[in-house]
Parts: structure tokens; C-alpha cells; sequence
């Protein structure tokens, strides 16, 4: 192979590839030339090692690679950029694009939960059944109302959030498999809807309510969260649509892994009010009104910035780049 007709005939590539390498941010048309030139430049590279091995060129194309990759792969080191485009993008198009699962889990574990509480309320003799009356006197008088301040706020926050961010990550975790998800929705309800009967029974439902409610909202739609994003990745591999049962399932389990992400966040949130707000000595009103309030801005963010994800484009699964090689990832 003649060196210099060849260095001639690609130089300018190889100079069109430089430019491209020091100007840093680039646009959606120069991202693409971007992705072609380095392939027709490490394409180069293999040609003069294998044809005509000059040393100084290899050196000269290799660095210019080097420098081409580094720039391609330091676009995927995690900035704030990167967790501000989660929370303003991803998670709210996750959530907004999979709300007819998570609603419906919602609306299906409040009914379950009020026809339970309503008719262990009129069946008196199931509780006897499930505590001795001495238990019963205990919870109603000192454990329900101790359990949210016997420990200190912030160690008892870690200890909720820790709890409740395992629960939702089961809830997600066993969705592929279906039937567990809905066994541990169950025995949450159903635990609530026991302690619910037990209060209201012995006229203790004021304390209940003003307990529960402040952080009870945005704690139990967290939960049907995962439950209704869990179900969906079950139905991901039943009805997989117009794709393969394998590429369904793995766009839901990302989109799913991206809200588990998520409402470690928003359980956070709901742990800090659990520890400082539902045990402090602020009026009944107050404290759930702040829970009212948490939960009317989840449900504003979901279809307010959810909505507007969407319809720029989100869907809550990671961005298509990040599935490619390296250097793609400009484009």
C-alpha cells in the first residue's frame, strides 16, 4: 500500500474528526458524523497496521481514538445533570405512562382495606380470635400510638424508609413471577385493616386517623406503586404486544428498575414525615393536612411533569444510547 496516498486521500477525516473531538458539546447531526468518523478512522487505524505498520501513524490515529472514546464514554459519567434528568424526565414518565396499573392497584387495596375494616368491625369475635384481650388493650393503649415515637426521629426515618423502600423493591423484584406481589399486598392491607377495626372498635379511630394519615398517603401509594409496576412486568411476558416476550420484558424491567430508583425517593419523603411530623405536637389537622399535601404534589408531579416526559419523549426506560457501544453514546 503507497503511506502517503493513503494519509493523503483520509487526512481530511482524520482532521474533520479532530474538530469534532475538541468541540465538546455537540449537535444531533454532528453527534451522528461524530459516530461515523470514529468508525472510519478505526477503521484506518486497522488498515495502516495491518498494510503499512509506520509507526508515527499508528501512534497519531490511536490517540486521536483515544481522545475520540474518551469524550464519547465520559458522556455516561453520572453528573447532577444526569439525576436531575431522572427526576424531571424518567421517573415522572414511568410513572405517568404506567398509572392505569398503579392507579388500579391503589383503587383495588382501598376497597379491599374498607371492606375488611368494615366487616372485621362488625364481626367483633375474629379479633378474639387473633389477640388475647390483654394484646388488644396493649395496642390500643400504649403500643400503636408509642411505636412512632419510641425511638429517635432520625434513627427511627432510616428505620421506615429502609422497611418500606425493602417492601417496594420485593413488590418489583417478585412482579416477573406475578402472584407473590399480590400475597405481600395482602398481608399489608390486611395488617392495616386488623389494627384499623381494633382502634375504631375501642373509639380510638381519631388517634388512628391523625397517626396514620400524615404519612400513611404517600407511604401506601409508594407500595401500590411497586405492586401495580410489579403486575405490569408479570404481564410483560403473558401479552408482550408487537415485540418479542424477550424485548418486552426487558424495556419493563428497566422502566420498572427506574421506579424502584425513584420511590426510594419518595419513600424518603414519606419517612422523614412519619418520624418528625406524625408523632409531633402539632393539631390533628395540621399533621394531615401535611400528608394530604405530600400526596397532592406525588400526584401533581406524576401528571403535571409525568404528562410533559412523556410527551417529549420518555417512557421511562433508559435512554437508547446507553443500550449501544461506548462511542455511540454522543449520538
Amino acid at each position: 500500500m503507497d503511506l502517503d496516498a493513503y494519509v493523503i486521500a483520509h487526512s481530511s477525516e482524520w482532521a474533520r474528526l479532530e474538530k469534532l473531538v475538541g468541540r465538546g458539546k455537540l449537535s444531533g447531526a454532528e453527534s451522528d458524523e461524530f459516530v461515523e468518523r470514529y468508525q472510519q478512522v478505526a477503521t484506518h487505524l486497522s488498515v495502516v497496521r495491518t498494510s503499512a505498520p509506520d509507526a508515527s501513524l499508528v501512534a497519531y490515529l490511536s490517540s486521536l481514538l483515544a481522545r475520540a472514546r474518551n469524550q464519547a464514554v465520559g458522556t455516561r459519567v453520572t453528573t447532577w445533570r444526569g439525576v436531575w434528568t431522572f427526576f424531571a424526565d424518567r421517573f415522572p414518565a414511568a410513572l405517568f405512562r404506567l398509572r392505569w396499573w398503579w392507579l388500579s392497584c391503589l383503587t383495588a387495596n382501598v376497597l379491599v382495606a374498607a371492606v375488611m375494616t368494615w366487616w372485621l368491625v362488625e364481626n367483633p369475635r375474629v379479633e378474639q380470635g387473633l389477640l388475647s384481650p390483654a394484646q388488644v388493650n396493649q395496642l390500643v393503649n400504649n403500643d400503636f400510638e408509642g411505636y412512632y415515637s419510641e425511638s429517635a426521629a432520625s434513627h427511627f426515618a432510616a428505620q421506615v424508609w429502609t422497611n418500606n423502600a425493602w417492601v417496594t423493591a420485593l413488590c418489583i423484584a417478585f412482579g416477573i413471577v406475578g402472584f407473590p406481589v399480590i400475597v405481600l399486598l395482602f398481608n399489608n392491607i390486611s395488617n392495616l385493616a386488623i389494627v384499623a377495626s381494633i382502634m375504631i372498635r375501642h373509639d380510638r379511630a381519631g388517634l388512628f386517623w391523625g397517626l396514620i394519615l400524615p404519612h400513611g398517603l404517600l407511604e401506601l401509594t409508594a407500595v401500590f406503586v411497586a405492586g401495580g409496576v410489579g403486575i405490569r412486568l408479570f404481564w410483560s411476558w403473558i401479552e408482550p404486544g408487537n415485540v418479542s416476550r424477550a424485548s418486552s420484558i426487558a424495556r419493563e424491567g428497566r422502566t420498572a428498575a427506574t421506579v424502584a430508583l425513584g420511590l426510594v425517593a419518595v419513600l424518603l419523603v414519606s419517612g422523614l414525615i412519619e418520624a418528625f411530623v406524625t408523632p409531633s405536637g402539632l393539631p390533628t389537622w395540621a399533621r394531615i393536612g401535611i400528608g394530604v399535601t405530600a400526596e397532592l404534589l406525588f400526584f401533581a408531579y406524576v401528571f403535571v411533569v409525568g404528562r410533559n416526559a412523556v410527551h417529549r419523549g420518555f417512557t421511562g426506560d433508559i435512554d437508547a444510547s446507553l443500550l449501544e457501544s461506548p462511542v455511540a453514546t454522543q449520538a
